[in-house]
């Protein structure tokens, strides 16, 4: 056996050992505690790319949710708020019809005509507060409203507005109709009429647009988790794989550092040689 106060090539190979082993068991602690494999650009730098756009993809179908939902919840305002009126319109067809009779007497059509002018203001009240979020799809103050569809922002939904005011498009009744007389009563039935057919076309297309909303939502949410699936397939640890490294690992370790130890231990018994 030949030993030299030079160096201590079988320490030197004990040192360069164990520290590979630390550098590994490092490697597999932090995979352990952070659950990744990829945590940073240096652990694989085009699959840390990869993952990264994909989150930021992630990131904004999250706020095309957030916009579908707002979007939804208006008109599910505006349409629940469309029913009240159809409901009102049957109201105010059946008290016109009433005062159109002509053996109601002048009394009874005054109090119908009481009746038909509460209704008429509780339509306004109502189409006046289906507002959501600011935004009120009823009273003609806007066209239409847009939800975002595609992360990139390049996508839309667009759900039109439908007017529910009196004495507009599809409510044909004036806020100022009367049914005091026969001929006025007569005259408001047949506006009655069409205007009930009109707002229940309204609220049809106000359904439409509900499911398409529900529709894209949903599609929403599948791609979200599809990709969210697909960023842990390209970066999440195998942590069963990793706890079993890691505790391989671990006894690795100290064998080395026992092995450097008898290494270091060595070259004292070159000491003995000169007592």
């Amino acid at each position: 056996m030949s030993f030299s106060v030079n160096g201590n090539p079988g320490a030197l190979v004990a040192l360069q050992n164990l520290t590979a082993t630390e550098a590994s068991l490092q490697t597999a602690q932090n995979e352990v505690s952070t659950g990744l494999a990829v945590a940073q650009p240096s652990d694989n730098g085009a699959l840390w790319a990869i993952a990264q756009n994909q989150r930021a993809t992630a990131s904004g179908l999250t706020t095309v949710t957030q916009s579908l939902q707002r979007v939804q919840s208006t008109v599910n305002v505006a349409s629940s708020a469309g029913v009240t009126v159809s409901d009102l319109l049957n109201q105010l067809q059946s008290k016109a019809l009433a005062a159109s009779d002509t053996s109601t007497n002048t009394a009874s059509r005054e109090a119908l005509n009481a009746d038909f002018t509460s209704i008429l203001n509780q339509i306004n009240s109502v189409v006046s507060n289906a507002s959501f979020n600011g935004i009120n799809l009823l009273n003609g103050s806007v066209p239409s409203l847009a939800a975002l569809a595609s992360a990139d922002g390049t996508q839309t939904l667009t759900v039109g507005a439908q007017s529910l005011v009196l004495g507009g498009a599809n409510i044909t009744v004036a806020s100022t109709a009367s049914i005091s007389t026969v001929t006025l009563a007569a005259a408001a039935v047949t506006a009655i009429d069409s205007s009930i057919t009109n707002v229940n076309n309204a609220l049809a297309k106000l359904g439409t647009s509900e499911n398409a909303l529900q529709t894209q939502i949903t599609f929403t949410g599948t791609l979200q988790d599809t990709i969210d699936t697909g960023i842990g397939n390209l970066v999440n640890a195998n942590l069963a794989a990793e706890s079993a490294t890691l505790q391989a690992l671990q006894t690795k370790q100290q064998l080395g550092i026992q092995a450097l130890s008898i290494a270091n231990t060595s070259s004292s018994a070159l000491l003995s040689l000169f007592r």
